[in-house]
């Protein structure tokens, strides 16, 4: 299971006023900790959507993991970014959850705010979101989230993306109190090179699940995928 922010609402705003996009990633997970990830899903969907308004953003995505048998289990976020002002800081709501065969999911509500910097080209720029997370039915519910996400276009005219998030959460767990996931990805976007219509909004890649004591795993993992990407313009 992949928790995904990588392309966040101020990402997303950097390229279009409105975007959605979905991606295919292939898991490397059960081939590098066949021990531990046996049987761990290869493939997994995003389905990512980010929707401006006069009162601030929406964002949400659906991660969908698949084996033979067909979809084993899901996750999704939801985020709205509240903001009547002019200023880089926002009101930020969240709620977390899904379902799974191995590992339980509860219900999470988040509450904090969140500081935005873009570039003036929105060519690059990052996002810091101090939370207080509430986890439903945990035998310590009270606990509190650091976020970072980043997107990076470079190379000729944006042919290369580089973003990514960041969460460190405090949630006692079998293996430890404190856990920490990134994702940084890398996406070549096909419709930037020469002769390709601009129209094209393929992009190819790869992301790196970074993880530490994350789904009771006691440890650091570092589990790479390669992707496929297309977004809705």
């Amino acid at each position: 299971m992949r928790k995904h922010l990588a392309l966040t609402a101020f990402t997303l705003l950097s390229l279009c006023a409105t975007a959605q996009n979905i991606q295919l990633h292939y898991d490397f997970g059960g081939s590098i900790y066949s021990k531990d990830l046996d049987g761990r899903p290869a493939l997994t969907s995003t389905v990512e959507m980010f929707r401006p308004d006069k009162w601030g953003s929406t964002f949400f995505f659906i991660d969908m993991d698949y084996k033979s048998e067909g979809i084993v289990s899901g996750y999704w976020e939801i985020a709205r970014e509240l903001q009547f002002w002019q200023n880089p800081f926002s009101v930020h709501v969240e709620y977390n959850g899904g379902l799974t065969k191995s590992f339980p999911f509860q219900n999470a509500y988040l509450l904090g705010g969140t500081y935005t910097y873009n570039s003036q080209d929105f060519k690059k720029g990052f996002t810091f979101t101090p939370m207080y997370k509430y986890i439903q039915k945990h035998d310590s519910p009270h606990n509190f989230q650091l976020t970072a996400t980043w997107y990076l276009h470079f190379a000729r005219e944006g042919l290369c993306t580089f973003s990514g998030f960041a969460d460190w959460w405090r949630e006692k767990t079998s293996v430890g109190d404190f856990i920490f996931m990134a994702e940084p990805q890398f996406w070549v976007n096909l419709n930037k090179i020469k002769g390709i219509d601009e129209n094209f909004n393929l992009s190819v890649g790869s992301e790196v699940e970074l993880t530490y004591n994350f789904a009771n795993r006691d440890g650091f993992y570092a589990i790479p995928t390669v992707a496929i990407k297309w977004t809705f313009k």
